[in-house]
């Protein structure tokens, strides 16, 4: 990749994105976009930040792990687009903004980084995944000093073929050899005797390349990385982090004029998915496979591809029993390893005060989903639920209930900005919950109803006790890139209380009438997604008739 280059687009297209922003926030206040201030007089253009309110309010659900790709901004691409994303509770990808990198500059990262930050209200993430890329590097150890850095397994697979085709092409084995040793080793010990072996095995002991990907290897190997979250439902996934959001949407033909389309085609697209994902879990129950208390329990909390992740671990604890290999009192270490395969054993040590336990393969701590060895050691134990620890609230149907985010006691000027849109996130957040729970029945509709009618009254009530003055703020961003907090305490003026109770009428009369609209809606996606279902089975019933009739 090259570094310190201006991209030229030409055509107007930087104007295009430009206008799509600003009418966007003008539409919504907590829509955020800001642009770098172009201290390097650079011709290429100014680069680009933005993230919708969705996406700030799903990082304050799911902004644990982070992953920046930048696989758009090489010159076989035509837009140099890059995108912040993670994972919702269904383990599907979710945007936490997106930007155009106009000018590769280590400057232009650490503004990037700390632009988005700015966005998400500084809640820093535990990890994150990018490219090996140096401008990268540096801006993410400078803003997010104390977050996991991880490279793009993907980048370093894509790479190392660029790097080494000739031996890929003599040695059609070399790439599958390569994979499993990254992949599908377990343990420290394990990839260093494979790795050994693979570069005896080809010849290429003293291959740069090779060696320096071995230098940063606890940057990029699972086996080194497994103390610490990524969300990825695999110890040995071979994706490395970049979940590709906007493939299929944004790609080396994609121009700046049709870039905001096809970003609003991938939002709407993956929109979708969630919406199907949460009603599969919600209107159909999973097929339990044991007799387990626990696999019940865990089938009321988890969504259903996390359910079906841990119900898999559960089911594997039949072929790996438990072993007691210590006893100390109140740690108790055990070995766990699958029938004929003993050599793989791990070890789970268990505090039967504490009830936690910690197992060599940290599967727990990669993935936040409980592994087969710590179960099998609670099913020795006769640890009937799940202990709460082992429930991390993001894989769970409640995953979108309200996140708090810690302002502190008192808040300082310089924090305002920053308070401000977090109050403006957390009064939304509780406004949407509201909608969606009232939209769900009659009953709940009209206790909703009269919770806002009862909290829109004290409001009234609160303002009308202020004395002289006010102190209010507006939530503004773009061309300026920051928040600002406007206070007049000089001249405010207020309204009667009628014109107040007034406005407090109409604001109710809209909102229920947003909330049959809703109530609407809602009827008609369930039926869609109904008639799809059967639709489904329908025509598996035409399929297997069919490959029956083939058979006679």
């Amino acid at each position: 990749m090259s570094g310190g280059r201006p991209r030229s687009l030409g055509g107007g297209g930087q104007h295009h994105v430009l206008d799509y922003l600003k009418r966007m926030q003008s539409e919504n206040p907590a829509f955020f976009y800001a642009i770098q201030p172009d201290t390097d007089h650079s011709t290429g253009g100014a680069t680009m930040f933005w993230a919708d309110a969705t996406a700030r309010m799903n990082y304050s659900y799911f902004g644990d792990t982070l992953v920046f790709d930048t696989s758009y901004r090489t010159h076989r691409y035509r837009v140099p687009f890059a995108s912040f994303t993670g994972i919702n509770h269904h383990g599907q990808p979710v945007l936490f903004g997106c930007a155009l990198i106009l000018n590769d500059s280590e400057s232009t990262f650490i503004w990037l980084f700390q632009t988005w930050l700015r966005a998400m209200s500084g809640q820093r993430p535990l990890s994150i995944t990018t490219d090996p890329d140096r401008f990268i590097q540096t801006a993410v150890s400078r803003v997010l000093p104390e977050t996991r850095r991880r490279y793009s397994k993907q980048g370093i697979v894509r790479e190392t073929q660029e790097k080494l085709a000739h031996i890929y092409r003599s040695h059609p084995m070399f790439e599958t050899e390569f994979k499993k040793c990254i992949n599908e080793t377990e343990t420290i010990d394990e990839f260093e005797s494979s790795w050994q072996s693979l570069l005896q095995r080809y010849y290429v002991m003293d291959n740069e390349w090779l060696q320096s990907m071995y230098n940063a290897r606890q940057q990029w190997v699972t086996v080194y990385l497994r103390d610490t979250f990524f969300g990825e439902l695999s110890v040995t996934d071979g994706s490395g982090g970049l979940n590709s959001f906007f493939d299929g949407y944004v790609g080396a033909s994609t121009t700046m004029q049709m870039l905001i389309k096809q970003y609003e085609k991938a939002l709407a697209s993956w929109h979708e998915k969630e919406l199907k994902a949460d009603y599969d879990t919600t209107n159909t129950t999973p097929v339990l496979k044991t007799p387990s208390p626990m696999e019940k329990q865990a089938a009321g909390l988890y969504t259903r591809r996390i359910f079906m992740k841990f119900q898999e671990e559960l089911v594997e604890t039949l072929a790996n029993p438990a072993t007691k290999t210590d006893d100390s009192g109140t740690i108790t270490t055990y070995r766990v390893a699958k029938f004929g395969e003993e050599n793989k054993a791990h070890n789970v040590c268990f505090n039967s005060f504490e009830m936690k336990a910690t197992c060599s393969c940290q599967m727990f701590e990669y993935s936040g989903i409980i592994c087969r060895h710590i179960l099998a050691v609670f099913r020795a134990k006769n640890v009937l639920t799940l202990p709460s620890q082992y429930v991390l609230k993001r894989w769970t149907t409640n995953a979108k209930t309200r996140a708090v985010l810690d302002e502190g006691a008192s808040e300082s000027p310089k924090d305002s900005r920053e308070s401000l849109t977090v109050r403006y996130n957390n009064l939304r957040q509780e406004a949407i919950k509201y909608v969606e729970e009232g939209a769900k029945s009659i009953h709940i509709y009209n206790v909703a109803m009269d919770a806002l009618r009862e909290a829109a009254n004290k409001v009234a009530d609160r303002k009308n006790q202020g004395s002289g003055g006010a102190q209010g703020g507006n939530l503004t961003n773009g061309s300026s890139q920051e928040l600002h907090v406007a206070e007049d305490n000089t001249s405010a003026t207020f309204q009667s209380t009628d014109e107040k109770q007034r406005k407090i009428r109409e604001l109710t009369a809209e909102l229920e009438s947003t909330n049959q609209r809703c109530e609407v809606y809602r009827a008609n996606l369930l039926a869609v997604l109904k008639d799809m279902e059967e639709q489904k089975l329908k025509l598996s019933v035409k399929v297997q008739n069919a490959r029956l009739s083939l058979k006679e």
